[in-house]
């Protein structure tokens, strides 16, 4: 599976994706970045369009650059994204992969009105495009997907389209009020992927150490995260097959903290970061304390997914899990998914 690391124009640092920063992830191949960040500073905008996102960016043609529709941002803030802007934008600058210009996200504290509302509305908007082959549809897990998935199929276009995009899983899997019960959501995506064998199929949003074995194992092609960065700026940094530290104390955000057993192992991370400034580094304030955690998170999730890979090939996955995973709210999870592989 693809592990496409989300970044910002806010803050761009680190540059994961460059050979001469000592920051490099040399297994990188992909990073998303939303249009709402562009339609914010117009400057930046029509300099990307003028020179492409790979040169605006100075990321390699070896790392693919996913955009967002930044429907989040247009809906909390302005309430459609412009869609001929969009479409330029899409044209001038040349991302490898993007979706349709917006797609409207139900929540489990909406009604079912409103959900179906924005069940409605998302696939006007599938079915608009549908036409236009490399505009990726959107579906959402929710209390309509059964009906996202009859009308791509009844539309030939659209059940046919290289991509599927599957948004909304991360309202339901942060346990808000109403959610949808962890295992009716990992039905819902084998699914998907059972519906469209043929299809790319890239769910928005998940990448933490665990989840990224669920997806792995319900044959996603690719997820993005942004996590790796918000993790940092609370001075949280994840560990291989367990989750969560907090190593830095910063402002009102507070974690479980590193046992004697998990600093020691973090003292052999590999991690550029760690490599260079131990776990000092990680530890430190500012932006120098933000890059290291931020490198080595996403270090850490890069890893792991090439390690779920290798044992799923292997056949080794379900000796080597049990071992390595020790995250008491995904594991029974996994081992859901495990019994139930078609």
């Amino acid at each position: 599976m693809e592990i496409v690391a989300g970044i910002t124009l806010k803050s761009i640092d680190p540059r994961v994706w460059d050979k001469e920063s000592p920051y490099h992830l040399l297994n990188l191949k992909a990073v998303m970045i939303s249009y709402g960040d562009f339609h914010k500073m117009p400057k930046n905008r029509q300099r990307a369009m003028e020179l492409g996102l790979h040169q605006f960016l100075n990321i390699p043609k070896s790392v693919k650059v996913y955009l967002d529709n930044g429907s989040f941002y247009f809906l909390s803030k302005e309430g459609e994204t412009p869609k001929k802007e969009y479409e330029e934008f899409v044209r001038y600058a040349k991302p490898n992969w993007w979706p349709i210009p917006q797609d409207f996200i139900p929540t489990p504290k909406m009604t079912i009105e409103e959900q179906e509302s924005c069940f409605d509305k998302t696939m006007a908007m599938n079915i608009s495009y549908q036409h236009r082959r490399q505009y990726t549809s959107v579906i959402h897990v929710s209390n309509f997907l059964e009906k996202y998935i009859e009308m791509l199929v009844g539309y030939e276009k659209l059940s046919t389209k290289n991509t599927i995009a599957l948004g909304g899983i991360v309202p339901n899997l942060l346990k808000a009020p109403k959610a949808l019960p962890h295992r009716k959501i990992l039905d819902s995506i084998r699914h998907v992927r059972n519906e469209f064998k043929n299809q790319q199929l890239h769910v928005f949003g998940i990448g933490g150490t665990a989840t990224i074995h669920l997806a792995s194992l319900l044959g996603i092609n690719s997820a993005d995260s942004s996590g790796w960065r918000n993790r940092a700026a609370r001075g949280i940094i994840q560990l291989p097959g367990t989750g969560d530290r907090m190593v830095a104390s910063l402002g009102s955000w507070r974690g479980r903290e590193l046992s004697t057993d998990e600093e020691r192992k973090l003292k052999n991370c590999q991690c550029p970061a760690c490599l260079q400034h131990g776990i000092d580094g990680l530890k430190a304030d500012k932006k120098f304390g933000f890059v290291n955690r931020a490198t080595h998170n996403l270090w850490v999730l890069l890893e792991e997914s090439k390690l779920i890979s290798t044992h799923l090939l292997n056949g080794t996955y379900e000796e080597w899990f049990t071992e390595h995973l020790d995250n008491t709210m995904y594991y029974p999870l996994i081992q859901y998914v495990l019994k139930n592989i078609d």
